[in-house]
């Protein structure tokens, strides 16, 4: 009998601010977000209230979300359960931001 558990949701910090969450394995992969270029080059680009999520130079911090940061991750609810993904062989990566994202691209 095998047990269905609950994915591990991660946070991404931003210096002291939480900004985005997302799923991983483990703790370690969590940690490798923050080296993915793609993901670095996001952050660089986009906007909150006009203020870029980061400069490239402060420090990213991957960690176990909290209560807060899980609940607003599964109610983006797009990513599809896990019997689907077996099923479609999908490795899509949900990133909910936990922030306001400015909809105008940089500058406004």
């Amino acid at each position: 009998m095998s047990v269905a558990l609950q994915p591990l949701i991660f946070t991404i910090d931003v210096g002291q601010r939480p900004v985005l969450a997302f799923e991983a394995k483990n703790l370690r992969e969590a940690h490798e977000m923050c080296h993915e270029s793609w993901l670095l080059s996001d952050l660089k680009e986009l906007r909150s209230n006009g203020e870029q999520l980061w400069d490239g130079k402060t420090k990213l911090r991957a960690r176990y979300a909290d209560d807060n940061e899980k609940a607003a991750y599964r109610a983006a609810g797009t990513a599809p359960d896990q019997a689907e993904c077996d099923e479609l062989e999908c490795d899509d990566l949900q990133l909910v931001f936990l922030i306001a994202i400015d909809r105008n691209g940089p500058g406004g």
